[in-house]
């Protein structure tokens, strides 16, 4: 549990009903998906092919490659590393017609030096797509820096690059490009998404700014590079202790409604380093459709659930109670916590207290109305097979329902 938090200001009176902010009624089957992707078309060191080849081979539904402040639309031909020392090595590029058919890559020569023809993103969709089976939906890692504090923000569903904008602070870059992208989805008629990637990267974000994120609501609380730092460490909070400090102050000072959490491989490497790979965390999105507008929605209405290898089958965040029922694994022992913040006295939050903690399957947790959030962590004693860190746990976070009336 988090130490209690001295607020910094009166806490502002609002009430917002349960039923008005969270999907009561679920429709729609679970789509697997991955929001944080790259390629060689930035720092990646694997072709895009390789890419979208190895999460539609690994059961995923959905991808969106993210390069950085790239939309991959246009004529790029990539040099080949003729001495190896770079990402596209001849080994590689060896590898990549015996999987894909030499018809199937382009290279050409110029001055001595041999170069490949990326695809683009039309050319992926055309060649990996299957309406109902698989999907690519449009992104962008949109990337800058606020005196060297990392700001990198994904935008999900877009038609065209986002250009990186300046802010005064670093909270203000965050809100101004996320405005950007809320508004580029508006002017192009798409439901847009932005989330902002690894708040402790760099030791970018502190969980006050993050807290103040307003064009919209998403951050990854997990993330598989091994350098994103998700556990925080003495002296900076873990990307879970963010989630929820950011969720009491958007709660009882901010009037902002609570943060949606996402899991990402955020993968880079995919010939045998292993800093950055494919698989090690995900989102599952309850959707009518595999179609891009659709899986945002219901993203967007937090009907979504993130995890490095836990599967459920259900989660409902109802009136009265919050239900998970899990897809157990025999021989597998899960630890479900439903994790919630109270107003405990004047200017005083409790944030991140375990109120309940069960090994059932369903794992049910009724609300005493005292909350002022829910959100639940299932654990699994299963290893992960291919961890961000030495020791963890496969595991799954489900988002926050907002319980009680704001004090």
């Amino acid at each position: 549990m988090l130490k209690p938090l001295l607020c910094i200001s009166l806490l502002l009176p609002a009430a917002l009903s349960c039923s008005g902010q969270n999907p009561i009624e679920n429709q729609g089957a679970w789509f697997k998906g991955n929001t944080h992707t790259h390629t060689l078309w930035s720092d990646g060191d694997g072709a895009p092919e390789v890419s979208v080849a190895w999460y539609r081979e690994n059961d995923y539904q959905f991808l969106v490659l993210s390069d950085h402040n790239i939309f991959q639309d246009q004529e790029r031909w990539f040099p080949v590393s003729e001495d190896g020392k770079k990402r596209l090595k001849p080994a590689e590029l060896g590898q990549l017609i015996e999987q894909f058919g030499a018809d199937a890559v382009q290279i050409r020569e110029v001055d001595g030096q041999r170069e490949m023809l990326l695809l683009t993103l039309s050319e992926l969709k055309e060649r990996f797509e299957s309406n109902g089976e698989f999907l690519l939906i449009p992104g962008e890692e949109v990337t800058g820096s606020y005196k060297k504090h990392p700001v990198h923000i994904n935008a999900v569903n877009i038609a065209e690059v986002i250009p990186a904008l300046q802010g005064d602070s670093v909270s203000d870059q965050m809100n101004k490009t996320m405005d950007a992208i809320v508004a580029h989805g508006h002017e192009h008629g798409l439901s847009t998404l932005a989330h902002l990637n690894h708040p402790n990267f760099g030791w970018g974000f502190t969980w006050e700014e993050v807290a103040s994120m307003r064009a919209d609501r998403f951050f990854e609380v997990y993330n598989g590079h091994q350098g994103v730092r998700n556990h925080g460490d003495a002296e900076h909070a873990s990307t879970e202790e963010i989630w929820d400090r950011a969720n009491m102050l958007r709660m009882t000072e901010l009037d902002l409604p609570p943060l949606f959490g996402l899991a990402t491989d955020d993968a880079h490497n995919y010939h045998g380093a292993i800093t950055s790979q494919s698989g090690r965390g995900w989102i599952m999105v309850r959707s009518e459709s595999l179609e891009s507008n659709a899986i945002v929605e219901a993203m967007k209405r937090g009907d979504f659930y993130a995890s490095s290898g836990v599967t459920l089958v259900d989660v409902q965040r109802g009136d009265s109670e919050y239900r998970i029922e899990i897809d157990a694994q025999e021989g597998v022992q899960y630890t479900t916590q439903f994790i919630g913040g109270e107003v405990i006295g004047e200017g005083l939050n409790d944030a991140g207290k375990v109120l309940f903690k069960t090994n059932d399957n369903p794992a049910i947790y009724a609300y005493s109305g005292k909350e002022l959030y829910v959100r639940a962590v299932v654990t699994s004693s299963k290893d992960h097979p291919n961890p961000y860190a030495a020791g963890d746990k496969e595991t799954a976070w489900t988002q926050p329902i907002e319980v009680a009336s704001k004090p």
